[in-house]
């Protein structure tokens, strides 16, 4: 079965809201070697202008996962998750995301197009607090390959 081209431009459910915690925190920083002190010593953070301890800048991809996982899982469109490989991502911020922050994750799947025998499948996935500040954008690429026109 090949990827359902009319996804491009859908936009999923809201995700359910994810509290972010000084140890979640410490745990990814921990996980990806970053000894900053930002992310540890809410005194420090406080010292840098943060209302708290921030989450690393990759922590995002913790709430956007799980969401892009309930797109990229749509049976209808049609994602053969065995051929797939992660070709990019980045997170555009704006603001630091901080310990305390209660936030949801909404992805769309912004485009679908094929690269000589592959499928790129890009999603862009806002996360926002549960009042509704943007706090980052988080955009990734898969790739499916050997499956293309």
């Amino acid at each position: 079965m090949a990827v359902n081209r009319d996804y491009a431009g859908r936009t999923f459910p809201v995700s359910e809201p994810y509290e972010v915690s000084r140890v979640k925190i410490a745990e990814f920083a921990t996980a990806i070697g970053d000894p900053n002190p930002l992310y540890r010593d809410k005194a420090a953070a406080q010292a840098a202008g943060h209302p708290d301890v921030i989450a690393p800048p990759t922590f995002a991809i913790v709430i956007s996962m799980a969401s892009s996982a309930v797109a990229m899982g749509d049976p209808g469109l049609g994602l053969n998750y065995a051929m797939v490989v992660h070709g990019e991502q980045r997170f555009e911020y704006a603001r630091p995301i901080v310990a305390g922050d209660v936030l949801t994750a909404q992805p769309t799947i912004t485009e679908i197009r094929d690269a000589g025998r592959n499928v790129m499948l890009t999603t862009s996935t806002q996360i926002r607090t549960v009042e509704g500040e943007l706090v980052c954008t988080a955009v990734g690429t898969l790739v499916e390959r050997g499956v293309g026109q």
